[in-house]
């Protein structure tokens, strides 16, 4: 019944998604064009790759909250790391930036099992320390676009088969993420964890060590798009993607992953991605005030999430047969 009912949300926001583009295009027909397509979906890579780290997270009743500190503290990492070594390649960079935003987030993770505390506190928590460490390690100052790496500003700017390299990036970590849900035996044990952690441990599934996978490959994932948007954009500062782990809750909560765990998947969060991208592409292009899009998206997922509460409530979430049920 629950898997029904994902697919049919993922139908209707899909739906949506196409009307709100027919409307647009009919309005303004440029975006309806393969260019202006190109430009959303070069737009929405890096939150994509947020929301498939994010979504894991979701999927056990947790959250984090310092995936946009971590991108930033990763990017100024790597930032500084290219200014002071002129001679590194794109795959040490990659590397670094993977390996750095993995340790931030088991650091999360560990926190959280090691102390038994709410996800919500420690992610926030480190949200702060991780944006002081950024105003340690540069002085407070920024790093523009003379400083940064070479490699560093040429990757997201190169094209591979028609498509931006960011492009290729969002899709090999999406397709990555999907077959890990689907074929792996610890992705399976994410969704049982979110939707019953006592039957979960009732038939040995290890909360701690899923908790830390799932932490540590946010963080990774973040790091990743922490490079990213450092050579997108040409610079890295203290400021850099505040507010934006926001964005990436939005994006999963709208694309049916949540927030009470054990729901969603990975096409949903696609979706998710994709209609933030189509809506920020087209607001502007109908003249909509800047102010007028933050009440829009904060409306949109208020509606996300009473739409998510009530179809679970009729889908139910029980996992184990109640006592005295027949066969």
């Amino acid at each position: 019944m629950k898997n029904l009912l994902s697919v049919r949300r993922e139908w209707l926001l899909l739906a949506i998604i196409v009307v709100i583009a027919l409307a647009v295009g009919a309005r303004a027909p440029v975006f309806l064009t393969w260019r202006n397509g190109i430009d959303i979906a070069n737009d929405s890579a890096i939150l994509a790759i947020l929301v498939m780290g994010q979504m894991l997270v979701l999927l056990t009743r947790g959250i984090d909250l310092s995936v946009a500190s971590n991108l930033a503290l990763t990017g100024m990492v790597c930032a500084l790391v290219g200014r002071a070594w002129p001679g590194a390649n794109i795959a040490v960079l990659l590397a670094l930036a993977m390996v750095v935003g993995a340790g931030l987030g088991a650091l999360n993770g560990w926190l959280i099992t090691r102390f038994d505390l709410p996800p919500i506190v420690v992610t926030l928590g480190t949200l702060s320390a991780y944006r002081g460490s950024i105003f340690v390690a540069s002085k407070g100052a920024w790093i523009s676009d003379q400083d940064i790496h070479e490699v560093i500003k040429g990757l997201p700017r190169e094209q591979w088969l028609g498509l931006p390299a960011l492009v290729w990036f969002a899709i090999v970590v999406v397709a990555a993420m999907a077959l890990f849900l689907k074929y792996r035996r610890e992705g399976r044990e994410i969704y049982a964890l979110g939707g019953n952690p006592h039957a979960a441990a009732y038939v040995g599934i290890s909360a701690p060590s899923r908790l830390m996978m799932v932490y540590t490959l946010s963080g990774m994932l973040a790091g990743l798009a922490g490079l990213l948007w450092v050579g997108r954009y040409s610079i890295a500062y203290t400021e850099l993607a505040a507010g934006y782990e926001l964005t990436v809750v939005a994006a999963c909560v709208i694309g049916g992953i949540s927030i009470g765990g054990g729901v969603g998947s990975v096409a949903g969060a696609a979706l998710g991605v994709l209609f933030i991208g189509v809506v920020n592409g087209a607001l502007p292009v109908i003249q909509v005030s800047p102010f007028w899009q933050q009440a829009i998206a904060g409306a949109v997922i208020l509606i996300s999430v009473t739409v998510n509460v009530r179809s679970e409530q009729r889908a139910g979430r029980q996992i184990l047969e109640r006592q005295g049920a027949p066969a």
